[in-house]
């Protein structure tokens, strides 16, 4: 019957009626010769093969009628976690088979209305649902009700897997095998398409799981917020004891989400400040208060990099309010890199000579220490671009400062850091 080229798996099992006449005509040549009017030997003889046509009808028989039944009550597969199959080279995608156009006739044959009672639940399978309702709230009747829902072998009325899509797709291919990719293939594209409540996120889980036990990076974007999603991926990595490798990036709960240095990562160091003054207003008046926030965040950010430390919101705004420890570190660092030995005495005499009336309007009340580093600096026959910029921030006056904490400060508050 599979070798031609035209099939019919919708219809009635006739095969059985061939399959029951072969038996039973086996059966009398082997118990009662006579009755067939054959020698013993011939009856055997007959009979066995009577028998083999009998096997052959009959597997003919249930690929027919296991066809039918996967068509109303599709098989589940489960797999747990512990053994979903790993390999170095391959990535298990699941069971599943390779769509022809033999799948295509078939499952166009299931939308003819002829055959739908091999394709819809029957009857009394319509009559259980209906029951598990009206016996819910009955005292004796809901325990039969949830027996009714009990999906198992000795249960024929069991209602069907609680998993979207159209179960045809399946059931058009019964004999599925395990589906295995090559690791090569990863590095293209891949698509993944399906109704809501078709496995979609289960294939996704069934990935990460073999990603997180081989040892790879697994970066997984998510933006639904599926929290079992989130659950299934912590449980692998600790299974796979890489729990402390486990970060969750979330905005709506920053008590337990990772920090991401949104300035840290660049290849040209005034993108530190691009990234932080293109968040301000640019119009009118305010295009000229962001470029000169700008050219005091790329101060901040050049000094932090020349420093070897790594720019992030915290920093720049903990010396937007105060540039003068900034400042102060890295004079000290100058000058022990390019200074005479005996620079701190000449700084600690300069700042003994400090008298807070001679000074300017816009360095009263600051650190005598940071002034008398100021002008030793000035002093020195030394060109640094950083520094230069550093005590150029430093020499504003204080209503500088307070401009720009009042714009960008805010900004800094609610970036994470």
């Amino acid at each position: 019957m599979s070798q031609h080229p035209i099939e019919a798996l919708l219809r009635p099992p006739v095969e059985l009626w061939s399959t029951l006449v072969a038996f039973a005509t086996a059966t009398i040549a082997m118990l009662a010769p006579w009755a067939l009017m054959m020698p013993p030997g011939v009856a055997y003889g007959a009979g066995a093969v009577l028998m083999v046509i009998g096997m052959i009808r009959g597997r003919q028989a249930w690929r027919v009628l296991r066809y039918q039944r996967n068509m109303r009550r599709l098989p589940t597969y489960k797999v747990r976690a512990r053994n979903i199959p790993l390999s170095r080279c391959k990535l298990f995608l699941g069971r599943g088979f390779r769509w022809s156009q033999k799948h295509t006739q078939r499952l166009r044959d299931t939308i003819r209305p002829e055959v739908q009672q091999y394709v819809q639940p029957g009857t009394l399978y319509q009559w259980a649902r209906r029951k598990e309702v009206a016996w819910e709230s009955v005292p004796i009747l809901r325990r039969f009700a949830h027996l009714l829902r009990v999906r198992a072998w000795w249960n024929p009325l069991a209602p069907l897997p609680d998993v979207g899509g159209k179960p045809a797709l399946h059931a058009v291919e019964p004999d599925e095998q395990d589906v295995w990719m090559d690791i090569g293939e990863r590095v293209g594209h891949t698509l993944v398409l399906g109704t809501t409540r078709v496995g979609k996120t289960r294939l996704a889980e069934l990935l990460i799981t073999q990603d997180i036990r081989r040892g790879d990076v697994v970066i997984v974007f998510d933006p639904k917020g599926d929290a079992g999603l989130l659950r299934r991926v912590y449980a692998e990595a600790k299974r796979a004891g890489r729990a402390q490798d486990f970060y969750l990036f979330h905005l709506g709960f920053p008590e337990v989400s990772a920090r991401y240095n949104a300035i840290g990562n660049f290849s040209r160091i005034t993108e530190v400040a691009t990234r932080i003054a293109n968040q301000l207003p640019s119009e009118g008046n305010s295009a000229a208060f962001k470029e000169f926030a700008w050219r005091f965040v790329n101060i901040i950010a050049r000094a932090l990099v020349a420093l070897g430390r790594r720019p992030d919101y915290q920093q720049v705004r903990r010396y937007i309010n105060d540039i003068e420890p900034l400042f102060m570190e890295y004079a000290r660092v100058h000058l022990d890199a390019h200074s005479a030995e005996d620079w701190k005495d000449q700084v600690d005499e300069l700042t003994n000579a400090i008298s807070e009336r001679n000074l300017p309007a816009a360095l009263r009340g600051r650190n005598r220490e940071a002034i008398a580093l100021m002008r030793h600096l000035q002093a020195q026959d030394l060109y640094d671009p950083v520094l230069d910029g550093l005590v150029s921030a430093f020499k504003y006056d204080k209503t500088y400062f307070d401009k720009i904490v009042s714009s960008v400060g805010p900004l800094m508050e609610i970036s994470p850091n």
